[in-house]
Parts: C-alpha cells; sequence; structure tokens
C-alpha cells in the first residue's frame, strides 16, 4: 500500500533551518523572558560587548570633563571671568573685609575692545612694575603646585586673585590733571570738583591725603579706592606721581555684577565723577542705563550654560551606567 507522504516525508526545515538546532527560545544565552537581546536579532549579546559597553561611561566622563574645562578656560580668558575681592580697599562699592564673605565679582573682558575706559569704570588690572617692583615673592610664585591651584582657584573664583591684580576705580584718563584737594576736600581734575557719591570714610576721618597735581600719561589712566582712606592705589604705588598711574594695557576688564554671595547681588556703580550737574540731567534714558547690566549677564550665560550642561551629560551618563547593571 502506498505509504502516506505527509507522514513518510522527512521533517523539512523551515526558512533554511536545521531542525536539529535548539529553538532560540530555548537556548540557555537567549533572554529568559524571550523578549529579543538589546541586538534586536534574538540572539544573546557577547559579555565581553557587555563590559565594552560599560567602560565607555570612564571613556565619555574624562572627555566630558576635559570639553567644559576648556570652554571654561576659553570663556574666562576672551569673555568674562569672575574675581574674588581680597581687600577692603573698595568698601563699601565692593566687599572685602577679611574675616568675612568676600565678594565674586563677574569682570567684562570684551568692553574694552571697542571702547576706552572711562572715569568712574570700576576696573580689575595688572599691577605694572612701578606697583610690584618692591613687593617680596609669593608663596604661589615660589611653589609651582600652590601656584597651579592658585591658578585655578582665582579663575574660578574661589580663591583670591594672583597678588598683582588689583581692582580701583578710574578717576582720570591720559593727559588729564589730578590733584587734592579744593576747599571742600574733594579731587578735582583739570580744575573741575569730582562728585563722589560712592567714597567711604573708613574710621570717619572725612579727610584726603593732599597730592598733586599730576599729568596723567597718554595710554594711562589714574586709580583710587572707593575706601578713600584705606586703599594703597596711584596716590601711592610706584612712589606716586606719573609713577602711580596704570597702563591701558594692564586693564583686564570692567567690573559689572556682584554675582556672590546672594546677599549682596547688584550692579557695580559705574558713575562718573567729572560728570557735572547738567550732564547728569541729560543722561541716557533708563533703558539705556540698563545695558551694562544687560551686557554682564550675557557675559556671564555662557559660563552658567557649559556648568549646567556639563552636570546634565554627567548626570545621563551615570543614569545610563547603572541601567545597564541592573
Amino acid at each position: 500500500m502506498p505509504s502516506n507522504a505527509a507522514e513518510d516525508e522527512p521533517n523539512r526545515p523551515e526558512d533554511g533551518k536545521d531542525p536539529e538546532a535548539p529553538s532560540p527560545a530555548a537556548s540557555p544565552d537567549s533572554e529568559s523572558d524571550g523578549r529579543p537581546s538589546p541586538d534586536g536579532d534574538g540572539t544573546a549579546r557577547p559579555a565581553s560587548a557587555k563590559q565594552k559597553k560599560q567602560r565607555s561611561f570612564w571613556k565619555e566622563l574624562p572627555i566630558l570633563i576635559v570639553v567644559a574645562l576648556v570652554l571654561a578656560f576659553l570663556i574666562q580668558q576672551f569673555v568674562a571671568r569672575v574675581y574674588m575681592i581680597p581687600s577692603g580697599s573698595m568698601e563699601q562699592t565692593l566687599h572685602g573685609c577679611p574675616g568675612c564673605t568676600p565678594d565674586r565679582i563677574l569682570v567684562d573682558k570684551v568692553t574694552y575692545r571697542f571702547s576706552d575706559p572711562e572715569p568712574g569704570d570700576v576696573v580689575v588690572f595688572r599691577g605694572p612694575e612701578a606697583w610690584v617692583e618692591d613687593d617680596p615673592p609669593s608663596e604661589s610664585s615660589s611653589n609651582p603646585i600652590a601656584g597651579f591651584f592658585q591658578n585655578v582657584g582665582s579663575a574660578f573664583g574661589l580663591a583670591p586673585p594672583d597678588e598683582r591684580d588689583f581692582v580701583k576705580r578710574i578717576i582720570a584718563t591720559g593727559g588729564q590733571t589730578v590733584e587734592c584737594c579744593d576747599d571742600e576736600n574733594r579731587v578735582v581734575v583739570d580744575g573741575k570738583p569730582l562728585d563722589e557719591p560712592y567714597i567711604y570714610w573708613q574710621g570717619g576721618e572725612e579727610k584726603q591725603r593732599e597730592f598733586g597735581p599730576v599729568t596723567v600719561p597718554d595710554d594711562a589712566v589714574w586709580v583710587m579706592g572707593d575706601n578713600r582712606n584705606n586703599s594703597s592705589d596711584s596716590r601711592y604705588q610706584g612712589g606716586g606721581g606719573e609713577r602711580g598711574a596704570v597702563p591701558v594695557d594692564n586693564i583686564i576688564g570692567k567690573a559689572r555684577l556682584i554675582v556672590l554671595p546672594p546677599s549682596r547681588w547688584d550692579v557695580v556703580s559705574d558713575h562718573n565723577p567729572q560728570a557735572s550737574a547738567d550732564a547728569s540731567a541729560m543722561s541716557a534714558p533708563a533703558w539705556q542705563a540698563g545695558l551694562p547690566l544687560a551686557a554682564g549677564a550675557l557675559a556671564a550665560w555662557p559660563t552658567l550654560f557649559v556648568s549646567r550642561k556639563a552636570g546634565a551629560g554627567v548626570r545621563r551618563l551615570v543614569t545610563r551606567r547603572f541601567r545597564r547593571e541592573r
């Protein structure tokens, strides 16, 4: 009797598969719940691939940190930088008394690429040779390790700036003649008394030391501290006179904002002491007066943006790594 073809015919592999091969569901290397592996092809991923995936966290993290540091360095070199006020010479505009929490200020490095320093600007500058020639060597200059941490800390406003960096207010610019004082104890520039509402009289003695007249050299500025009787500035540095003036090329930038501590948040005043009452009455509208604040905020934004992005990236990498390990 002819046999039943359907019963006698050997089992044919479907789609070219070996009938003796275990099914994917029975494979010991496959996922226990029948779901495809992360590769999506139903096969188990080798253990080495998983280890490689996990190791990628440690490869990406240093790269992310380096990129964030490089961006922060570039921003602080060319756009804006945070400085810590190390002394009380600019009280009460800027807070820096010993034993207290000093102000951190945002210094705009872009402004003076397009404009000249003006009277009233609070500036950070490198001390000219006449200011630092008699200074003893600092710890950071004799100890490379201390110098490295000093530079890193000062770059992010966590440590005082280099001892050769100063912060003062511009009183007169190149070609002007400055002296002190008139009958009302006011500094005089080109024969006109200054309007200085920012002066702080530490100790209560409202009397300034007499000096001058001094003609400020071209391409230089005459600077003084707001804490008028407790500031080593152009009146004293280099023996006073023309040697006390600061070259414009030494100016690092203009102080815009007090960024820390939060209780001190404010715009740094750049009141022009040479402006007469008539000029003040014809001052720019309020929206223009807010431009320095807007410029400072824009300068601060890249630093904040980079730090937040770096933090978010690190959190994503950590979260991804723990999910893989689970």
